[in-house]
């Protein structure tokens, strides 16, 4: 798939170690002063938004007073050092945390004008309209065919021929159906990693969800493998709205139209992709897609 203009001027100015800009300044502390923002491009409705969001971990603060609007129909990257709360905010996005004691939310997290942490909904009622795609892999230990099915039996009765047609249709879009369709009977598994991890983003979506949440999907795989999940990631934009996680700057640029940095649980910077990695306006953002730090 072809690169945009932009996209590929993007990706030859993306540094590995310490130039960028030709008024460079010397790194600086990284003081966490109020994040800067810019508002999505006009003609992108906002479906999840932050307002002075923290998490907890006990009594450690993991995510800061994070205030984002994630826009529909795009790719929104996340990236930072390890340990700066990606994945946690990202998991917070479907109340995942509850599964575990001593972890708690405070704020709103609005989707469609509600805000999920104070709804009074079934949380596998909101989980359904948001899938997720983890770091490994995960299929099930059962067919390639009961992965797909065994999610959209918990909120639709279909009969064999609605499952099917279910089946295959969320396969395809996952770009594995010419891979797998002859061999539907056999354990997900048997799969490559790659295959595997595409099966496992056509499960997520097979229910039908809104959002897409995206762990480092490509991080346990190999060249090709992610290649294909990144030209997967950009196609699925079209039908929802997809958050990534990623520590690949790469990747960040070639897949995502927004991209957030964050930094000790704060959300230092957050636009436009291409501004994001081309004229940062913060220097601590800078500093990290450079390789000064990080």
């Amino acid at each position: 798939m072809a690169a945009s203009p932009w996209r590929a001027t993007r990706l030859n100015k993306l540094p590995l170690a310490t130039h960028l800009f030709s008024d460079m300044q010397n790194p600086v502390a990284f003081a966490m002063p109020q994040t800067e923002q810019s508002t999505p491009r006009a003609d992108a409705s906002i479906k999840i938004k932050t307002r002075n969001l923290n998490f907890y971990y006990g009594k450690f603060q993991a995510i800061k007073n994070v205030n984002l609007d994630i826009p529909q129909h795009h790719v929104t990257a996340f990236i930072g050092p390890s340990g700066c709360g990606k994945s946690t905010l990202l998991r917070m996005f479907n109340r995942m945390y509850e599964l575990y004691p001593e972890q708690r939310a405070e704020g709103e997290i609005v989707i469609d004008g509600e805000n999920i942490l104070t709804s009074k909904k079934n949380v596998s009622l909101i989980r359904a309209k948001i899938g997720m795609v983890f770091q490994k892999p995960t299929p099930f230990p059962m067919s390639i065919y009961e992965n797909i099915a065994f999610g959209v039996r918990l909120y639709e009765k279909l009969n064999r021929a609605e499952m099917d047609e279910r089946v295959e249709g969320s396969l395809m879009r996952a770009g594995l159906w010419d891979e797998v369709k002859d061999k539907l009977p056999q354990s997900g598994v048997s799969l490559s990693g790659g295959q595997q991890q595409r099966l496992c983003i056509a499960r997520a979506i097979a229910i039908k969800p809104e959002i897409l949440l995206l762990d480092e999907p490509a991080s346990a795989l190999d060249p090709i493998s992610t290649a294909k999940v990144e030209e997967l990631v950009t196609e699925l934009k079209r039908d929802y709205t997809v958050v990534i996680v990623t520590h690949n700057m790469q990747q960040a640029a070639r897949v995502s139209d927004y991209t957030a940095y964050m930094y000790l649980g704060e959300m230092v910077e957050f636009g436009d992709t291409n501004q994001i990695f081309l004229k940062p306006k913060r220097q601590e953002t800078e500093d990290y897609i450079t390789g000064r730090f990080g």
